[in-house]
């Protein structure tokens, strides 16, 4: 392959990037998928291609598709048993960002609700409010009509939506003072604080640090702020377990702000928080290390300041 369709390839490498995971859920499948996309690129009739860019995103999207439908044959991705793998603000996967529907697109509350998706619905939402393109677009990426891809949107954006009220969503100063404040009732053991910090509709969602067959979900402020004060209570055990001492930083985690706890200078866990009228509306806890590969490389590359809790 010659060195301009290296380049051209690799001038849109961040963007396949970014719509594979989205797509997929995991920045791992993601750059897998981008691969076999240039392995196609390569072995193309490049001469015989009009717009690169168009079929590139094709070849992308089906790909994904062709994993999102065989991981749900094989069972691998049943809705419900796992939550998407955690990005670093910074992350190149995490782009576009620029409208309000690509960066809601890439949270970790949207992302798990495109789970239950069907993949053609999936693919039509994120192709339509990650990455601006028209139904006449997608349906030829899909090689699906105008009316389904229609259709697919419609029914995406209910259910999406249908599970996506909230009140307005903080800003990033009110956001931190609301989740440190949690961060401190919910290591103090103040369970009447914590209750009083979630809103009447909460939910927080668990992988049990990957050990549950199926996610930990708990939906009442009470079994929430149970769940939250179990999991931040320290403990022997815990700090064992951790196997160095633990911190815990505040950073962003897929455009929300996230604890993130570090023993010694590995990422252990994270929790993404969703702040909602100056109270917590949602907690996302992923702990499976395979899930945090990703963030915790980033992690190693970036000075993290003072943890706001410095021995856990």
């Amino acid at each position: 392959m010659d060195s301009a369709a290296v380049d051209r390839f690799e001038a849109g490498r961040s963007r396949l990037a970014s719509l594979a995971y989205r797509l997929l859920g995991s920045a791992a499948d993601a750059e897998d998928a981008v691969q076999d996309t240039f392995l196609r690129w390569q072995a193309a009739d490049r001469e015989r291609i009009e717009v690169p860019e168009a079929w590139l995103t094709k070849v992308a999207t089906n790909l994904c598709l062709d994993r999102l439908r065989s991981a749900q044959a094989r069972h691998e991705r049943t809705a419900g048993a796992w939550l998407p793998e955690p990005l670093l603000e910074g992350d190149p996967m995490l782009g576009p960002a620029d409208t309000y529907e690509q960066r809601e697109s890439v949270t970790l509350a949207v992302l798990t609700l495109l789970e239950r998706l069907s993949p053609a619905e999936r693919a039509v939402y994120v192709l339509l409010e990650a990455f601006s393109y028209s139904h006449a677009e997608i349906a030829a990426i899909l090689d699906i009509t105008e009316a389904a891809s229609q259709q697919h949107a419609h029914r995406a954006r209910t259910r999406v939506a249908a599970e996506r009220r909230r009140g307005g969503a903080a800003d990033p100063a009110s956001a931190r003072r609301v989740v440190e404040e949690f961060l401190a009732a919910a290591t103090s053991g103040r369970t009447d604080r914590l209750v009083a910090l979630l809103t009447d509709d909460v939910t927080a969602v668990s992988d049990g640090a990957g050990l549950a067959r199926r996610l930990l979900r708990y939906t009442s402020r009470e079994r929430v702020a149970s769940f939250v004060r179990a999991g931040f209570r320290p403990t022997p055990a815990k700090r064992r377990l951790a196997g160095a001492p633990l911190a815990m930083h505040l950073a962003r985690v897929n455009g929300t702000l996230a604890v993130v706890a570090v023993a010694g200078e590995r990422v252990v866990g994270a929790v993404a928080f969703e702040v909602s009228d100056g109270r917590v509306s949602s907690l996302y806890g992923i702990a499976a290390r395979n899930r945090l590969a990703r963030l915790d490389e980033a992690w190693q590359h970036r000075a993290p300041g003072a943890p706001v809790i410095a021995a856990w």
